[in-house]
């Protein structure tokens, strides 16, 4: 245990210095604000105020752990050994820059409850993120920062046992489109027959026909492929279906066809299954309920998952419905147009409300790529994105992290704009795994 000196002791503080110390460094934190129980510690300790105490391991404190709030910030570069920071300290500090106060600005987004430019889909972008404009986007740096200090304090108390946590994978797969064809309503069917005939898509009109009247295997019902590279490679595996009522951007089966229950149920069986909010539900804590409610229906059991469709999702307000919904792990922290860590970190963390200044019981867990962001978005090749997954990956495992990845059913259908494609997620698993 390693007690923690502090002038005052805010929400802030013990939900930061929790996150890094014992979430990530796995050595436990306590706190206090008198120094005569500080200096009677005989263990290994820590100030974190203006100006040390004696000679303990002293960081020099930033303000922001001690304000309420949001303000708008100035923050300006600077490098530890190469690896980027801010909020710098004076020559007094054991660590050149204020960790906690950077880790806390990153992992809480705090720059997402400033005035920002969103995106056409009403998302913050990573181009108006700090990581972006500076560099470090596809760095965790907290993780990193973090190891930085185990290093710092390993070498000022060598004699207290350190514990090392292990790397951990985590494949996600979104059901944006449970099946290309199959079992969608005689409207859609004869209309998506009609459009593709207009445009000259005589592929597609013959596939669409040979699914329907069972010549073929519908293209996106990859479902046995995902779980037998689950069970081979004895990956956990998470997916989250749509069920959201039909609109332009929710474009899945109907959540009332038996044979679409029947493949979530039989998910149910071999996978953790979380739901996936539909695009309108972001800010519509109604629509939010009644699709939780419809997947647990199916399931029979609690629905505590989730991942935004089309990563929509606002600070505090979408987090706090799924808090008071009782979701308590949310898969959206992660960003559509480029690959990287949106929170700075590959650990994953409760979610703080700069609203209530609490920490909630929303754990919230970080991707580092998607299928779609690699494809659509960055315009890469198979064989590009793996040379990316695999940068990405090493980021991770060098500060023994949770890798997690985003795909969906789609990406292994070698079909339409996935022709190509089919072998890149099981490529990636052994990449992620080894």
């Amino acid at each position: 245990m390693i007690l923690v000196y502090t002038h005052k002791i805010t929400p802030r503080i013990r939900y930061i210095f929790k996150h890094i110390l014992t979430r990530t460094l796995l050595i436990p934190v306590n706190f206090t604000s008198k120094v005569e129980e500080f200096v009677a510690h005989n263990g290994p300790k820590m100030s974190y105020t203006k100006t040390p105490l004696a000679n303990e391991f002293f960081v020099k404190s930033n303000d922001l752990l001690f304000e309420q709030g949001v303000n708008d910030l100035e923050i300006s570069m600077q490098k530890w050994d190469n690896v980027p920071c801010f909020f710098v300290t004076g020559p007094k500090s054991a660590i050149p820059f204020d960790i906690f106060a950077a880790s806390f600005y990153l992992i809480t987004r705090y720059e997402e409850y400033l005035p920002h430019v969103k995106d056409a889909h009403g998302r913050f972008t990573a181009q108006e993120s700090l990581a972006y404009k500076k560099g470090f986007l596809e760095k965790p740096v907290i993780d990193i920062w973090a190891y930085k200090l185990l290093a710092a304090l390993q070498e000022k108390f060598p004699d207290y046992q350190y514990q090392k946590r292990e790397y951990q994978y985590i494949s996600t797969i979104d059901i944006d489109n449970a099946y290309a064809y199959k079992y969608k309503s005689l409207v859609r069917s004869v209309g998506g027959f009609f459009n593709d005939l207009f445009r000259f898509r005589i592929l597609n009109v013959w596939n669409r026909f040979a699914v329907v009247f069972n010549i073929k295997k519908d293209p996106f019902n990859t479902f046995d492929k995902i779980l037998r590279i689950k069970k081979d490679y004895k990956i956990r595996t998470v997916f989250f279906f749509l069920i959201g009522d039909y609109t332009t951007f929710d474009t899945n089966v109907s959540a009332s066809k038996s044979k679409y229950r029947l493949l979530i149920k039989e998910m149910v069986d071999y996978a953790r299954v979380g739901l996936h909010p539909s695009y309108f539900s972001m800010d519509n804590a109604t629509i939010l309920k009644k699709e939780k409610e419809r997947l647990e229906e199916i399931t029979n059991m609690p629905a505590t998952r989730s991942r935004q469709h089309y990563l929509r999702f606002s600070l505090p307000e979408t987090y706090q419905n799924l808090i008071d919904l009782e979701i308590t792990e949310d898969y959206s922290m992660g960003y559509a147009s480029t690959v990287g860590f949106r929170a700075s970190t590959c650990t994953p963390f409760y979610f703080y409300d700069i609203d209530f200044e609490i920490q909630t019981p929303l754990k919230v867990f970080p991707f580092a790529l998607m299928d779609t962001t690699l494809n659509d978005y960055m315009k890469l090749t198979p064989k590009q994105s793996l040379g990316r997954i695999r940068d990405l990956k090493n980021q991770v495992k060098a500060v023994n992290g949770t890798f997690i990845t985003l795909f969906h059913n789609e990406s292994l259908s070698d079909y339409l704009r996935w022709k190509g494609w089919k072998r890149l997620y099981e490529s990636m698993i052994k990449i992620a795994i080894s």
